[in-house]
């Protein structure tokens, strides 16, 4: 469906909740979801585009996908600001920015909150449930447009489920994790596969389970013949 057609689409329907009967209303919904489908992020594919106004440095920032060409990039969802386990990832994100940095990556925050509610809640104390001084932009998705995108929107309550993008150089999903809105993410294990991704693209063999990035980490050579030295070493 081109962009021009699923515009269409999402219009009839949003416009069908409004004039229609129940059952007209339920049928346009569903093709409105399924129009919104076709654009969800997918590992291996190309990342959705995505532009919008951000907080950075305390300042309002217009931000696009196209700024980050050429690097690694976390784009993270949150359910809302002001909350309870979302300050909390925010902060653990932002406290080691510069191992990110080091990995040649950047990190965005993305919520369906105002570019206005985004700075309130950064100028809030930490002590206070706030955010403190952030190293990295907090994206504003007011429209619900990029969260639909990226295939984290709950649509009934509006917010957005806790969802990772882990983005290549070349602007290819690489993983992608979505968590239920009660538990938060892993810095550590957010690290670790990019890590493990730019050891893969720079070595050319592949990493086995629990593959942690240090010099005896165990790699497996990906032919039938040569990955059978890591499996007589670690089989059981």
């Amino acid at each position: 469906m081109s962009f021009l057609a699923r515009n269409l689409v999402q219009a009839s329907a949003r416009l069908a909740t409004v004039l229609g009967t129940t059952g007209q209303q339920h049928r346009w919904r569903r093709l409105l979801h399924l129009s919104r489908g076709l654009s969800v992020a997918q590992v291996q594919k190309p990342a959705p585009p995505f532009h919008g106004t951000a907080v950075v440095n305390n300042d309002f920032k217009e931000i696009k996908l196209d700024d980050y060409k050429g690097k690694y990039l976390v784009l993270f969802f949150y359910p809302l600001d002001f909350t309870f386990v979302c300050p909390t990832e925010i902060i653990a994100f932002s406290d080691r920015i510069q191992e990110f940095r080091a990995l040649n990556t950047e990190v965005v925050g993305v919520s369906v909150d105002s570019h206005f509610s985004h700075l309130a809640w950064i100028n809030q104390p930490r002590k206070a449930g706030g955010l403190g001084n952030l190293d990295y932009p907090l994206l504003a998705d007011l429209t619900k447009q990029i969260s639909a995108d990226y295939g984290v929107l709950l649509e009934d309550a509006g917010i957005s489920l806790r969802g990772l993008f882990i983005i290549d150089p070349a602007g290819v999903v690489r993983q992608i994790t979505i968590n239920d809105l009660p538990v938060g993410r892993s810095v550590d294990e957010t690290l670790r596969l990019i890590k493990a991704f730019q050891f893969v693209e720079k070595h050319g063999e592949v990493c086995p389970a629990n593959w942690e990035p240090n010099k005896n980490a165990a790699t497996i050579k990906p032919n039938p013949k040569e990955s059978r030295e890591y499996f007589e070493k670690h089989g059981k």
